[in-house]
Protein backbone atom coordinates (compact mmCIF):
# COMPACT_ATOMS: atom_id res chain seq x y z
CA UNK A 1 0.00 0.00 0.00
CA UNK A 2 1.87 3.41 -0.69
CA UNK A 3 2.11 6.24 1.59
CA UNK A 4 -0.20 9.22 1.23
CA UNK A 5 0.35 11.41 -2.09
CA UNK A 6 1.11 15.10 -0.18
CA UNK A 7 4.06 16.60 1.08
CA UNK A 8 1.86 18.07 3.86
CA UNK A 9 -1.87 19.07 4.53
CA UNK A 10 -1.39 23.16 4.00
CA UNK A 11 -1.60 24.58 0.76
CA UNK A 12 2.20 25.63 -0.91
CA UNK A 13 3.30 27.72 -3.49
CA UNK A 14 3.78 26.09 -6.63
CA UNK A 15 7.81 25.83 -7.26
CA UNK A 16 7.79 28.35 -10.36
CA UNK A 17 6.47 31.25 -7.88
CA UNK A 18 8.93 30.93 -5.12
CA UNK A 19 11.98 33.19 -4.68
CA UNK A 20 14.79 32.77 -6.85
CA UNK A 21 17.20 31.56 -4.03
CA UNK A 22 14.43 28.98 -2.91
CA UNK A 23 14.88 27.66 -6.62
CA UNK A 24 18.38 27.33 -6.65
CA UNK A 25 18.54 26.02 -3.57
CA UNK A 26 16.08 22.76 -5.00
CA UNK A 27 18.19 22.88 -7.54
CA UNK A 28 20.97 22.24 -6.04
CA UNK A 29 19.59 19.12 -3.74
CA UNK A 30 18.16 17.67 -7.22
CA UNK A 31 21.74 17.84 -8.17
CA UNK A 32 23.12 16.18 -5.10
CA UNK A 33 20.10 13.88 -4.01
CA UNK A 34 18.43 13.35 -7.03
CA UNK A 35 15.26 14.87 -5.32
CA UNK A 36 14.17 18.15 -3.46
CA UNK A 37 13.50 16.73 -0.15
CA UNK A 38 9.77 17.24 1.00
CA UNK A 39 10.32 18.92 4.50
CA UNK A 40 12.24 21.40 2.12
CA UNK A 41 9.12 21.68 0.13
CA UNK A 42 7.00 22.17 3.32
CA UNK A 43 9.51 25.02 4.69
CA UNK A 44 8.29 26.91 1.73
CA UNK A 45 5.11 27.49 2.72
CA UNK A 46 6.72 30.98 4.79
CA UNK A 47 9.65 31.79 2.58
CA UNK A 48 11.84 33.53 5.60
CA UNK A 49 10.91 30.50 7.74
CA UNK A 50 12.13 27.91 4.81
CA UNK A 51 15.50 29.92 4.99
CA UNK A 52 16.12 29.95 8.22
CA UNK A 53 15.21 26.29 8.48
CA UNK A 54 17.82 25.38 5.82
CA UNK A 55 20.69 27.70 7.79
CA UNK A 56 19.52 26.04 10.86
CA UNK A 57 19.66 22.30 9.55
CA UNK A 58 22.99 22.67 7.71
CA UNK A 59 24.93 24.01 10.89
CA UNK A 60 24.43 20.88 12.61
CA UNK A 61 24.18 18.26 10.64
CA UNK A 62 26.22 19.22 7.47
CA UNK A 63 29.21 21.71 8.45
CA UNK A 64 31.69 19.33 9.97
CA UNK A 65 33.37 22.05 11.11
CA UNK A 66 30.86 23.06 13.55
CA UNK A 67 30.17 19.59 15.05
CA UNK A 68 32.48 17.25 16.54
CA UNK A 69 30.37 14.36 16.14
CA UNK A 70 30.31 11.79 12.54
CA UNK A 71 27.68 12.70 10.04
CA UNK A 72 26.43 8.94 10.90
CA UNK A 73 26.42 9.68 14.53
CA UNK A 74 24.05 12.54 13.70
CA UNK A 75 22.03 10.23 11.88
CA UNK A 76 21.51 8.03 14.45
CA UNK A 77 20.58 10.84 17.16
CA UNK A 78 17.96 12.18 14.22
CA UNK A 79 16.58 8.34 14.00
CA UNK A 80 15.94 7.78 17.98
CA UNK A 81 14.87 10.96 18.26
CA UNK A 82 12.37 10.41 15.75
CA UNK A 83 11.81 7.03 16.96
CA UNK A 84 10.71 8.49 20.41
CA UNK A 85 8.44 10.48 18.87
CA UNK A 86 7.26 8.21 16.34
CA UNK A 87 7.91 10.82 13.11
CA UNK A 88 7.16 8.64 10.15
CA UNK A 89 9.02 11.75 7.91
CA UNK A 90 12.02 11.91 10.00
CA UNK A 91 12.40 7.76 10.32
CA UNK A 92 12.10 7.46 6.56
CA UNK A 93 13.99 10.05 5.76
CA UNK A 94 17.33 9.75 8.31
CA UNK A 95 16.44 6.13 8.61
CA UNK A 96 18.02 6.22 4.83
CA UNK A 97 20.85 8.21 5.70
CA UNK A 98 21.75 5.65 8.75
CA UNK A 99 21.99 3.00 5.79
CA UNK A 100 23.57 5.34 3.46
CA UNK A 101 26.25 6.09 5.63
CA UNK A 102 27.03 2.74 7.96
CA UNK A 103 26.44 0.79 4.87
CA UNK A 104 24.13 -1.53 7.00
CA UNK A 105 20.59 -1.79 6.09
CA UNK A 106 20.26 -3.47 9.25
CA UNK A 107 21.58 -1.00 11.35
CA UNK A 108 18.96 1.73 9.87
CA UNK A 109 16.00 -0.50 10.56
CA UNK A 110 17.31 -1.05 13.68
CA UNK A 111 18.03 2.74 14.44
CA UNK A 112 14.05 3.07 13.36
CA UNK A 113 12.59 0.24 15.80
CA UNK A 114 14.44 0.08 18.62
CA UNK A 115 18.25 0.94 18.98
CA UNK A 116 18.55 -0.78 21.85
CA UNK A 117 18.53 -4.12 20.11
CA UNK A 118 21.63 -2.87 17.86
CA UNK A 119 25.27 -4.19 19.18
CA UNK A 120 27.07 -0.57 19.67
CA UNK A 121 29.82 0.16 20.72
CA UNK A 122 29.25 2.06 24.79
CA UNK A 123 30.46 5.26 23.25
CA UNK A 124 27.57 5.28 20.85
CA UNK A 125 25.20 3.44 23.02
CA UNK A 126 26.10 6.19 25.95
CA UNK A 127 24.91 9.20 23.39
CA UNK A 128 21.92 7.36 21.98
CA UNK A 129 20.37 6.85 25.35
CA UNK A 130 20.57 10.25 26.33
CA UNK A 131 19.45 11.43 23.50
CA UNK A 132 16.01 9.05 23.93
CA UNK A 133 16.19 10.63 27.46
CA UNK A 134 16.45 14.18 26.61
CA UNK A 135 13.40 13.13 24.03
CA UNK A 136 10.97 11.66 26.59
CA UNK A 137 11.82 12.99 30.10
CA UNK A 138 14.10 16.12 29.46
CA UNK A 139 13.98 17.13 32.85
CA UNK A 140 15.33 13.84 34.12
CA UNK A 141 18.80 15.14 32.38
CA UNK A 142 21.25 15.57 35.25
CA UNK A 143 24.74 15.99 35.96
CA UNK A 144 25.14 12.06 35.92
CA UNK A 145 23.80 11.68 32.53
CA UNK A 146 26.66 14.54 31.05
CA UNK A 147 28.94 12.35 33.18
CA UNK A 148 28.57 9.17 31.72
CA UNK A 149 29.05 10.40 28.31
CA UNK A 150 31.90 12.21 29.09
CA UNK A 151 33.27 8.78 30.68
CA UNK A 152 33.27 7.16 27.73
CA UNK A 153 34.84 10.16 25.43
CA UNK A 154 32.11 12.80 24.85
CA UNK A 155 34.06 15.99 25.25
CA UNK A 156 31.67 18.85 26.88
CA UNK A 157 31.46 20.69 23.08
CA UNK A 158 30.38 16.96 21.77
CA UNK A 159 27.62 17.35 25.36
CA UNK A 160 26.26 20.23 23.22
CA UNK A 161 26.27 18.76 20.09
CA UNK A 162 24.32 16.32 21.05
CA UNK A 163 21.89 17.86 22.62
CA UNK A 164 21.91 20.18 19.58
CA UNK A 165 21.25 17.49 17.28
CA UNK A 166 18.40 16.05 19.45
CA UNK A 167 17.08 19.61 20.03
CA UNK A 168 17.06 20.17 16.73
CA UNK A 169 15.00 16.77 15.75
CA UNK A 170 12.49 17.50 18.57
CA UNK A 171 11.52 20.78 16.99
CA UNK A 172 11.51 19.54 13.47
CA UNK A 173 9.14 16.11 14.45
CA UNK A 174 6.82 18.22 15.61
CA UNK A 175 6.87 20.43 12.21
CA UNK A 176 6.10 17.07 10.80
CA UNK A 177 3.65 15.85 12.93
CA UNK A 178 1.50 18.78 13.16
CA UNK A 179 1.91 19.17 9.16
CA UNK A 180 1.58 16.22 8.34
CA UNK A 181 4.54 15.87 6.28
CA UNK A 182 5.08 12.79 4.09
CA UNK A 183 8.39 11.48 3.17
CA UNK A 184 9.64 11.29 -0.40
CA UNK A 185 8.72 7.86 -1.98
CA UNK A 186 12.11 7.64 -3.16
CA UNK A 187 13.50 6.94 0.61
CA UNK A 188 12.29 3.85 0.93
CA UNK A 189 13.91 1.92 -1.75
CA UNK A 190 17.49 3.66 -1.11
CA UNK A 191 20.66 2.27 0.54
CA UNK A 192 18.95 -1.01 0.72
Amino acid sequence: MPQPGHVVKIELPPEDRLDADIRTSFGKCREKLGLVPNVLRAYTGNPAKFRAFAAFYNQPMLDEEACGLSKLEREMIAVVVSSANRCYYCLVAHGQAVRELSGDPELGEMMVMNYRIAELEPRRRAMLDFAWTLTLSPGDIGESDRQRLRDVGFSDRDIFDICDVAAFFNYTNRMAHGLEMIPNREYHAMSR
